[in-house]
């Protein structure tokens, strides 16, 4: 197990235990009215399946209606019980939400009901004010309904590894995914051969070991002259074949040592034809290994004019700085390549992304408490992802460990109570 995937298994587990004892009575975070299932049925329904209000023989029921149109609300009235004209009740909603935003409503009669004036927007989680007036009394009612909220103590998110970031501008880079593999330089390779054909006297090195530049790799006796020469190695590196041995005849087209400079390596990509113009040497390109655990930051350095006559694609060359020898000649890579970028107004951290229902959100802190903020979502990288609309600028949300938020939530139930 990866030290990464440690960490997030030990975050997971921190926060878990954390929750364990908040629902052992240790902790003051409970689900609010509107959590669970369980919950939003503690309240009475009425035929249209809203939520009734009631005070003597006076009574509203409330729902929100989206059936093919923008959320809205649509409220019945009555009186035993039994509907009345909607134009004899006045009607005021006001919804507070996390963070102190109010919502107003009025509202006008259509039918058998009273229809609210404008769209009751995601999430659906608020503080509801209810006022209403029927022959000249008036009457009011509250009640919360939360969806998509949790309350988790600092220190608990804190010791779970849980960050926040506020949302503003960023620049979203346009990219191009492109698949390669780490090659050897041309003047990281090099084939050691005898320069006059004759017997071979003494091979010095080995497979896998070390060399240096000049150091004496074997002694031939040529053939004709009879003198005994030495041949040194042309490059520093690693004996990657040896092709011979003490009296074998040695001749000037056969190699007898390959060496490997491991430090001179570049990764070759394969660039597909629908890529190619978007492509330019100098452009900046994010060099991963398959697993994701090493990356570097590097530049094309050059585009080969040529194209395969099978595949049809180029080869972009990026150089790669291999002191360390972390990049192994032959090792599959991905390259993620900077075709362009565009500074946007609103963003947020593409890893903050989860799943609520049908929608992609973040979660919202304000104080100790998170709540969901559904997205509208313009384009993505790997890094951000451009918001239109859902979250407001200067908002705090959870950017690390925001799954553990999310199962949070799930944990206690998120009800759309309409």
């Amino acid at each position: 197990m990866s030290v990464k995937i440690e960490k997030t298994a030990q975050a997971a587990f921190a926060l878990f235990a954390l929750f364990a004892l908040n629902a052992c009575g240790n902790g003051e975070a409970q689900p609010s009215e509107g959590h669970g299932e369980a919950q939003a049925e503690e309240y009475e329904r009425g035929p249209h399946r809203g939520r009734m209000l009631r005070d003597g023989d006076f009574a509203v029921e409330i729902t929100i209606f989206e059936d093919g149109v923008d959320p809205e609300f649509r409220v019945y009235p009555f009186v035993n019980d039994r509907p009345i004209d909607p134009s004899a009740v006045d009607l005021e909603i006001d919804l507070g939400r996390l963070g102190g935003q109010i919502d107003e409503f009025n509202f006008s009669p259509q039918d058998d009901l009273l229809r609210g004036g404008g769209v009751v927007t995601e999430p659906h989680s608020f503080d509801v004010m209810v006022r209403a007036a029927y022959q000249g009394r008036q009457y009011e009612w509250s009640y919360d309904s939360y969806e998509g909220r949790t309350t988790i103590k600092q220190e608990q998110a804190d010791a779970a590894g849980v960050e926040v970031e506020t949302t503003g501008p960023a620049t979203i880079e346009e990219t191009v995914t492109l698949s390669g593999r780490v090659e050897l330089q041309p003047h990281g390779r090099a084939e050691v051969g005898a320069w006059f054909p004759g017997r071979i006297v003494e091979m010095t090195k080995k497979i896998g070991e070390t060399v240096e530049k000049g150091e004496t790799l074997a002694r031939v006796t040529a053939s004709e002259s009879l003198q005994t020469y030495q041949i040194p190695a042309p490059i520093s590196g690693v004996v990657m074949e040896r092709r011979a041995n003490v009296g074998d005849v040695a001749t000037a087209d056969h190699a007898l040592y390959i060496i490997a400079d491991a430090t001179q390596v570049h990764a070759e990509f394969y660039v597909y034809p629908r890529d190619a113009e978007r492509l330019a040497a100098g452009q900046p390109i994010m060099v991963k290994s398959l697993s994701g655990e090493k990356s570097i930051e590097a530049k094309i350095e050059t585009i080969l004019p040529a194209a395969d006559m099978m595949t049809q694609t180029i080869v972009a060359h990026v150089e790669l700085p291999n002191e360390d020898k972390t990049w192994r000649p032959g090792q599959a890579v991905e390259g993620v390549a900077v075709v362009g970028e565009e500074n946007v107004p609103l963003a947020v951290k593409t890893e903050a992304l989860q799943r609520f229902r049908d929608f992609t959100v973040v979660y919202a802190r304000v104080g100790e408490t998170y709540e969901v903020r559904m997205l509208e979502l313009g384009r993505r990288t790997p890094e951000w992802t451009e918001v239109l609309g859902g979250v407001d600028p200067g908002i705090e949300y959870v950017t690390k460990n925001a799954f553990l938020i999310r199962q949070d939530v799930e944990k206690s139930g998120a009800s759309h109570d309409h």
